[in-house]
């Protein structure tokens, strides 16, 4: 059973930066894409960044500029980089792991990490 881990959330001022890192424990999935949604009050959990295996990223409108997602393959983690951070970065943050295996879809989540950002 996969288990992701997450670190790095917490206050900072706007413009400010954090670093959020997501350690995938007991990985099976050689393939996979790794992201990053976040979920603000009220809102719809959105996706802000993913990786895949091969180091492709995407990036939300919203963060491209600011935001840089990364991977470890040795440390079997992920990272996501958040510079010149705005109050409406403010949310939980989520680490994912989606992996096809066998023909089954295997997705996975963090327990999630408070950002918030303060003008």
């Amino acid at each position: 059973q996969v288990q992701l881990v997450e670190s790095g959330g917490g206050l900072v001022q706007a413009g400010g930066s954090l670093r959020l890192s997501c350690a995938a424990l007991r990985n099976i999935f050689s393939i996979n894409t790794m992201a990053w949604f976040r979920q603000a009050p009220g809102k719809q959990r959105e996706l802000v960044a993913d990786i895949t295996t091969s180091g492709a990223t995407f990036y939300a409108d919203s963060v491209k500029g600011r935001f840089t997602i990364s991977k470890d393959n040795t440390k079997n983690t992920v990272y996501l980089q958040m510079n010149s951070l705005k109050p409406e970065d403010t949310a939980v943050y989520y680490c994912n792991l989606r992996a096809y295996y066998s023909g089954n879809l295997y997705d996975y989540w963090g327990q999630g990490t408070q950002v918030t950002v303060s003008s």
